[in-house]
């Protein structure tokens, strides 16, 4: 069950739990972002590459395994650094990056105000998450192969 959230404002956010660091296991993160109101406007190679850069920019965080779908964005992602800097500041902080370099000034507000993040507990959890990322593009109808998909890729190698 997903827990939620309920904001000043009647509407339901996500709850973004701080990591657990466990002695000699990694911290590897599973994070759904999505665009303003689900406008199909993330799988372009310009906003692609906005996208990527900032992610490159923000150096607290390492992501890893990602695909960009045309209304949201599933990437893995680990703590490059500790202190480790809270996800909420993290994921703030590139978003606002990738909009002030946004492509297409006129889709603005590009990003959903709040975002999904889960904590894998299990090396299984990696491999399985990324297959059901990767088959997203397949599912939606956009390519016959997800490893096909130009929009996806893996910025840095987070190992189990």
């Amino acid at each position: 069950m997903v827990q939620m959230n309920t904001a000043g404002d009647g509407r339901r956010h996500p709850a973004h739990h701080s990591v657990i660091d466990t002695v000699n296991q990694p911290i590897i993160v599973f994070v759904t972002v999505c665009s303003q109101n689900k406008a199909p406007i993330l799988a372009k190679t310009d906003a692609a590459r906005t996208i990527v850069t900032s992610w490159k920019r923000s150096e607290s965080w390492l992501v890893g395994r990602y695909v960009i779908m045309p209304n949201h964005i599933h990437f893995f992602c680990s703590p490059a650094k500790v202190p480790i800097e809270p996800i909420q500041k993290w994921v703030a902080y590139w978003k606002s990056l990738a909009s002030r370099e946004w492509p297409r000034p006129e889709e603005q507000p590009i990003w959903q105000r709040d975002f999904w993040d889960r904590q894998l507990r299990r090396e299984e959890n990696y491999g399985s998450k990324w297959e059901y990322v990767l088959d997203n593009p397949l599912r939606a109808g956009l390519v016959e192969n997800g490893e096909r998909w130009p929009f996806q890729g893996e910025l840095n190698p987070l190992r189990w």
